[in-house]
């Protein structure tokens, strides 16, 4: 049974399994649907959501909290798979539609470098500016860890919080502590426009 976290909560991944290797980590949200108008002749119908592309990303981070050198710091739609071969992004959602986790990110805790130190989960909305569009009109978000050994859903967090006029989320991480690997719900939101300015934080 998946334990629900609270923002600011920590668990370990590791402690209680055993040769925990392979995860995978969901990350949903749905655009918040219009209200109802009327349309001709006073007949309700509904507003259909707007489209949102939501992207999620991973910061590959050493012990100074800051990215890896090289193209790993940073992996995303534009760069799928680490060169280490540990962190694996399946592809982009351009929507926000449809049920289940819109993006997934497969990580193999036993590939990830030992010079890494912590990988962070987070979500921005391409051209939020230009699209006019904020974490507000989102609902639903949630990150999620499964053991893809037995496909059981281990750890979840929903993102309950108003994120209203926030453009970026750091939703959790995963860090070492010791032997074990950890996981944080962090749900942190941001002002940042891109992933590019988002990155400066770990530069």
């Amino acid at each position: 049974m998946a334990i629900n976290l609270k923002k600011g909560q920590r668990i370990s991944l590791t402690k209680d399994n055993e040769g925990l290797s392979q995860i995978q980590v969901g990350l949903g949200w749905d655009p918040i649907k219009k209200s109802k108008k009327k349309g001709f002749f006073g007949a309700l119908r509904s507003a259909t959501a707007p489209d949102m592309d939501c992207d999620a990303s991973v910061f590959m981070l050493e012990d100074n909290e800051k990215m890896t050198s090289g193209k790993d710091g940073l992996i995303y739609y534009g760069h799928k798979t680490s060169r280490c071969g540990s962190v694996h992004h399946t592809g982009d959602n351009l929507t926000g539609e449809g049920e289940g986790d819109d993006e997934t990110i497969i990580v193999d805790l036993n590939k990830v470098p030992s010079n890494i130190n912590k990988l962070v989960f987070v979500v921005n909305i391409y051209n939020c500016v230009s699209k006019k569009q904020h974490f507000g009109m989102v609902e639903n978000a949630y990150i999620r860890i499964i053991n893809m050994s037995n496909k059981q859903e281990m750890v979840r967090f929903n993102l309950t919080e108003q994120y209203t006029d926030k453009t970026g989320l750091i939703v959790g991480e995963i860090y070492r502590n010791g032997s074990e690997w950890k996981f944080g719900a962090l749900g942190e939101g941001t002002r940042d426009t891109s992933l590019d300015t988002m990155a400066t934080r770990y530069k």
